[in-house]
């Protein structure tokens, strides 16, 4: 049996629902919020001084580090923080430009994976960025310490690993 050549195939639908965002993408962008959160609470916590945790918020990403670091310590790292402010407002530029570039590949029609695992490696950078500096800023007060310093901030360490960092 032959076809008619003037009969057309069924047209398929003009627009395909936009699959569901994966879980894995959906948890790796929670991370990635916390992460900027968590160094965002610390240059927060040092811009404002001295609040409820003498200018380190408890939330930020060091954890057991920051209710080991005492006065002193909290004082020269604000100070150290504030001297590298220029280096925040760069980074929280350049993340908004990166969260900019996710919503957009997320909500592309049709969607890239590939432009998807770039944008999460972008954020990745960023956020790894930001740590490194954070890090550095206690690294270089642990190294600035005195022996006994370091030894009383040790030993305040392992007694916060202890319980847990609960008073």
């Amino acid at each position: 049996m032959m076809s008619d050549p003037h009969t057309t195939a069924p047209t398929p639908p003009s627009a395909a629902p936009a699959p569901a965002t994966p879980r894995g993408v959906k948890i790796a962008l929670a991370l990635s919020v916390a992460l900027n959160l968590g160094v965002a609470g610390l240059a927060v916590g040092a811009w404002l001084g001295d609040g409820p945790h003498r200018g380190m918020p408890r939330d930020m990403s060091f954890g057991p580090f920051t209710e080991a670091l005492d006065e002193d310590d909290r004082r020269a790292i604000r100070k150290a923080l504030l001297e590298r402010l220029g280096e925040f407002r760069e980074q929280r530029a350049a993340a908004r430009a990166e969260f900019e570039t996710l919503l957009a590949t997320l909500r592309a029609d049709p969607f890239d994976p590939e432009a998807l695992k770039a944008a999460l490696e972008a954020l990745e950078a960023r956020n790894a960025q930001r740590l490194d500096l954070g890090r550095s800023l206690i690294e270089t007060r642990l190294i600035e310490m005195s022996p006994s310093e370091r030894a009383a901030f040790a030993d305040r360490l392992e007694k916060g690993l202890r319980r847990g960092g609960k008073d």
